[in-house]
Order: C-alpha cells, then structure tokens, then sequence
C-alpha cells in the first residue's frame, strides 16, 4: 500500500503537468502565428513586385511626336529586373519560413543579410526610377532636357505606378528587415556588465 502511495502522481503533480501541457500549447501557437504572419507578409510583395514588373514592361507609346518605351532607359530596365529577382526571393522565402522547421542560427543569418541587400537594391531601383519620373515631368533646364510627359503622357502615367509600387514593395521589406533583425539578434544575450566595469565608467 505504501509503494503504490508513493509512486500516484500527488494532485500538485497532476496540476503542474496541465499547467505545463497549457503553456507548451500556448506557446506552439504563437510559434505557428508568428510563421503564418511573416509568410503572408513576405507573399505581398510577390504580388507587388509582379505588378510593378507587368506595368513597366507594358510602358510603352507611339505618337505623332516619335516613340518611346521602358527598355529606351536604363533606370527602368534595371527596374523590371530587381522587380522580377525581388518577386521570386520574396515567394521562395515565404515557403521556407512557412515550413515548420527549428530557426537555425545560420538560417536567421542568411534571412537577415539578404532581405537587407533587397532592401537597399530595391531602394536603389526607386530612387533612380523616381529621379528619372520627375525629369520626365519636369525637365531640366541646365543640361537642356525638356519635359516629355506633355508630349507622352501616358508613358509617364505609367511610369509612375510602376515606381509607386516598387516603394510600396520597399515598405514591406523595411518591416521583413525589421523581423529577421528581431529574430536574429534576439537569439543573443544581453551584455552583463562587471561591477568593476560600472565603478570606472562612474569615475
């Protein structure tokens, strides 16, 4: 009788191990959350990047002043491209985060650095577009080139949702940058300091 006492879990047993059971539930949920909010979120600017990508590269015009399309400059070429390389990262990462995998250290270090490099490339790719946009509406004087879009209205309008769009895409990946940072270093302890490091730095 006293072995079969001794070994009955006592009713704080059963309690602690509910409790347990409770918060490893509660906690695999928010996991499973967290993934599903960071997949959505790096699957809009696959639909982003593609309609930026469609637009420009049907952005051309012929009229009685002469034609003109995206592939005629350079900033708008390498727009559809970073568009097109954005879109595909963006969709390939949003199937590895929305596998349910243990995030590695390497892995949260491969996320950090290259959704940094398509942050600024794509800051790059609307920086340009957008300086090439304002010229094309506004002209510049001093190296002689006149506004285009009295004459090729439509191009521009185009244009510019192209460009419009490809900011909108850099929006979402300064949040995704934002996110791996999180996951990435808060994997790190903070610093601890000495008392001795404390005592010098108030002498």
């Amino acid at each position: 009788m006293m072995d079969k006492r001794a070994s009955s879990p006592s009713p704080m047993d059963i309690m602690g191990g509910g409790s347990r059971d409770e918060e490893d539930g509660s906690f695999s949920n928010t996991v499973t959350t967290m993934r599903t909010a960071e997949t959505l979120l790096r699957l809009v600017p696959v639909a982003l990047c593609v309609a930026a990508l469609v637009v420009m590269l049907k952005d051309s015009q012929t009229n009685d002043y002469g034609s003109i399309s995206y592939s005629d400059l350079g900033a708008f070429r390498y727009l559809v491209h970073v568009n097109g390389i954005c879109a595909g990262y963006s969709l390939l990462s949003a199937i590895i985060v929305a596998m349910p995998r243990p995030c590695t250290m390497s892995r949260a270090w491969t996320f950090f650095f290259l959704d940094q490099v398509f942050t600024y490339v794509i800051l790059a790719a609307g920086a340009v577009s957008l300086e090439l946009v304002y010229l094309a509406y506004k002209g510049d004087t001093d190296i002689t080139w006149s506004a285009a879009c009295g004459s090729f209205g439509a191009f521009c309008h185009k244009a510019t949702a192209s460009t419009a769009l490809t900011f909108v895409v850099l929006a979402c990946y300064a949040v995704i940058s934002l996110v791996s940072s999180y996951k990435l270093f808060s994997r790190y302890d903070a610093p601890v300091a000495n008392s001795s490091d404390i005592a010098a730095f108030k002498g």
